[in-house]
């Protein structure tokens, strides 16, 4: 099979099993706990190091958050079974890097690979979802690419990859839909929630022999966890978070 057929295969086949990245890397971050301690043996300085990537983590959320709300219905999703774009995106986020939602899933998880402290892990991350996310890039730029013709090709030329370019900044057509985004992303802002006090408890075991849940994060654990519990109830029981053409 020639090169391009075989890189648009194989990204088609990791595009529909995307969502069970975060498994492969659950291996890789177990396989890691045994290295991990605290900075300088001090646990405030590791509260702060925690803190600070779990900002990281919150700025790749936003980043998704700020892209699929200014989204129409028919991109943007969480489809696993192929490809879907109704309309090529090149305002807001999409004005400025071609691949938002990959760069956000990377910001968050660069994140959770600094909670270590150990740069090689932060490279290994790095790594995989260089190698993972570009036959995913190819598979989709060639569905756009046949799809959309010219109009792709010129938004393609002027718009990065991956690294966004702040000056081609385009206001979107459409107003941001906060109940979009909230709908789409209150179960990505839990999972990160839910991994970084997995972490914590599992870093204590390896680094104080001791297996416990420090305040702070057992005070954020329930209130991410209330907040996800209603808003999956909305979801579910109502139409609020529903919005016309999105």
């Amino acid at each position: 099979m020639p090169l391009r057929e075989e890189f648009s295969k194989t990204g088609n086949f990791l595009f529909r099993w995307r969502s069970y990245l975060p498994l492969l890397m659950i291996v890789i971050i177990l396989l890691t706990m045994p290295y991990f301690e605290y900075p300088d043996h001090s646990e405030k300085l590791d509260d702060m190091r925690e803190i600070f990537c779990m900002f990281i983590s919150c700025l790749g959320i936003l980043i998704r958050a700020l892209t699929i709300g200014y989204t129409p219905k028919g991109t943007s999703g969480t489809n696993t079974r192929g490809q879907i774009a109704d309309v090529l995106n090149t305002t807001g986020m999409y004005s400025i890097v071609r691949n938002p939602l990959y760069l956000g899933n990377f910001i968050i998880w660069f994140g959770i690979s600094m909670f270590f402290g150990l740069w090689w892990f932060s490279l290994i991350v790095t790594l995989i979802f260089w190698v993972y996310y570009e036959r995913i890039i190819f598979a989709e730029e060639e569905y756009l690419r046949e799809k959309f013709g010219e109009s792709y090709l010129m938004w393609a030329q002027k718009t990065p990859v991956f690294i966004p370019n702040i000056r081609n900044w385009r206001c979107s057509e459409i107003t941001f839909s906060f109940r979009k985004a909230l709908k789409n992303e209150y179960k990505s802002f839990f999972a990160m929630i839910i991994s970084y006090v997995v972490l914590e408890i599992i870093g204590d075991v390896f680094a104080e022999h001791r297996l416990e849940l420090d305040r702070m994060w057992l005070i954020l654990l329930s209130v991410s966890s209330i907040f996800y519990i209603v808003t999956r109830i909305v979801k579910k029981k109502t139409r609020l978070l529903d919005v016309e053409g999105r």
